[in-house]
């Protein structure tokens, strides 16, 4: 937001022309900082609940710098998805004390420790292919302030290995299931349990996987109650909207 707006919105307020909501409701929608070749929505949290996050892929560390330095004065988290480790390591030469995950090939600054979910969101992947999709949306979710678990390996292939887990799977509030090849995970364990399923197509498989294609079809046309899905090897969705189930209020 430009200085003058706010200025011009603050003695709106403060002479009574309008009320403290409608200046909240326009605090929510006005202010960005316009870098050139960037757009920051500062306020994205007023609307949202958290900061605006960064899509790292095809961006250059420069300008990946000159948008993490502006947002990271907020004190709020800063969150970069889908940027390669080659690229991290120019960034953090300028921004030192930033966190990376190389297998989300996420990083994060001013991350808070605080818990903000009600209960466990569990992280599933059919198979050690599809970890780095599962552990993008388990790194996404922690950043956002949830107690998360993993539970990796365990695909219909060998169905026991998860049917093994079952105290996990019964106490998560919210479960996330990465799978690639037929895609058949999200629904056995959206069978299982009663809490809801969000399901990540991978694009782990051979040819007719159609690079995750079968999978995303297979997924939304499960017979089992309770799944969601998201695009394909949308890890980061599938964090951030579990994050939003766990943090909810009981009864909401």
């Amino acid at each position: 937001m430009k200085k003058e707006k706010l200025q011009e919105l603050l003695l709106s307020f403060k002479k009574g022309a309008i009320s403290l909501e409608s200046a909240l409701e326009q605090l929510k929608y006005l202010p960005f900082e316009d870098l050139g070749f960037a757009r920051i929505d500062h306020h994205r949290s007023l609307r949202k609940g958290f900061p605006e996050v960064i899509y790292g892929k095809e961006k250059n560390p420069e300008q990946l710098t000159a948008i993490i330095d502006k947002m990271k004065v907020t004190n709020q988290p800063v969150l970069i998805t889908k940027f390669s480790q080659e690229v991290c390591k120019k960034v953090k030469a300028k921004i030192p004390q930033m966190e990376y995950n190389a297998q989300a090939q996420a990083g994060v600054i001013n991350r808070s420790s605080e818990i903000l979910g009600k209960g466990t969101i569990l992280v599933i992947s059919a198979g050690t292919s599809d970890i780095p999709v599962a552990e993008e949306a388990a790194f996404t979710a922690e950043v956002m302030g949830n107690q998360v678990e993993r539970l990796y390996d365990v695909g219909v292939a060998g169905i026991h290995r998860l049917l093994q887990e079952k105290k996990s799977l019964f106490a998560a509030r919210v479960i996330i299931v990465a799978a690639g090849m037929e895609g058949a995970l999200p629904s056995v364990v959206g069978g299982l349990v009663a809490s809801p399923v969000i399901a990540i197509p991978t694009s782990v498989g051979y040819g007719a996987n159609f690079r995750g294609l079968s999978a995303l079809l297979a997924m939304l046309n499960s017979c089992s109650s309770g799944i969601v899905v998201v695009n394909i090897d949308n890890g980061f969705g599938a964090g951030y909207f579990a994050s939003i189930i766990n943090q909810m209020s009981e009864g909401k």
